[in-house]
């Protein structure tokens, strides 16, 4: 069962960029109450908050929206390119009788023949995977058994057991990870008579002007 965690907001009014920074500089985070029927409310939470939710763990979460309690999840969260703050949340309304679409995070378990016994190297490419199911059997993550994968072997989307509760929605041919082989940069081997040649060149380009003098003070003695 999926763990919820009460959220409190405050509704807002449409606000300008000025307004929205200012509500930022107050340690407020600006966001949209989107449901599932269509409509939507904007409306701001506390960073405090936002935290304490996010520590909780829980998926689902519980808002007073217009004067109901509604459950949500959270659809998007923005974060400012430098500061890595959130900058704006999109909380979405559920249906608990209806399945919904979430990316969950995977937890790779074991470690690859291909890694221990072949001197592979693991190779992640997915670190989440999106499924379908009840707001209540949101997972906390998806553990993927990865002990058996070979150097050259990886392992896709659909190769993951999802049980009865979850339906894949991530592509099937998505690669979640792979093992192979360590890639060794090959140090460029420089040919000894470079030196050589680069020198002889050297010494026949001088000697050609030399040449090249002697042949004009010649002539000009004549």
């Amino acid at each position: 069962m999926a763990k919820q965690f009460k959220l409190t907001v405050e509704k807002r009014d449409l606000k300008g960029n000025k307004d929205l920074r200012q509500l930022r500089q107050d340690m407020k985070i600006p966001g949209v109450y989107y449901s599932y029927d269509g409509s939507n409310i904007l409306f701001q939470i506390s960073n405090n908050e936002v935290k304490n939710a996010i520590q909780s763990g829980a998926n689902i979460f519980t808002v007073n929206v217009g004067g109901n309690e509604q459950n949500v999840v959270f659809k998007s969260v923005q974060y400012h390119p430098v500061t890595e703050q959130i900058i704006h949340i999109d909380l979405y309304g559920v249906d608990m009788n209806k399945p919904i679409s979430i990316k969950i995070p995977i937890v790779y378990v074991g470690t690859p023949l291909g890694v221990s016994t072949e001197g592979g190297v693991v190779v992640t490419n997915l670190n989440e995977i999106e499924i379908s199911c009840l707001p209540s059997d949101i997972p906390e993550n998806i553990e993927v058994d990865i002990s058996n994968v070979s150097i050259g072997e990886n392992i896709q989307a659909g190769d993951v057991d999802l049980g009865d509760k979850f339906k894949l929605v991530t592509l099937e041919d998505s690669t979640l990870m792979s093992v192979t082989h360590v890639v060794v940069e090959e140090t460029p081997i420089q040919d000894e008579t470079e030196g050589t040649d680069e020198a002889t060149g050297d010494s026949d380009a001088e000697a050609a002007t030399e040449q090249g003098s002697d042949d004009s003070s010649e002539g000009a003695e004549s």
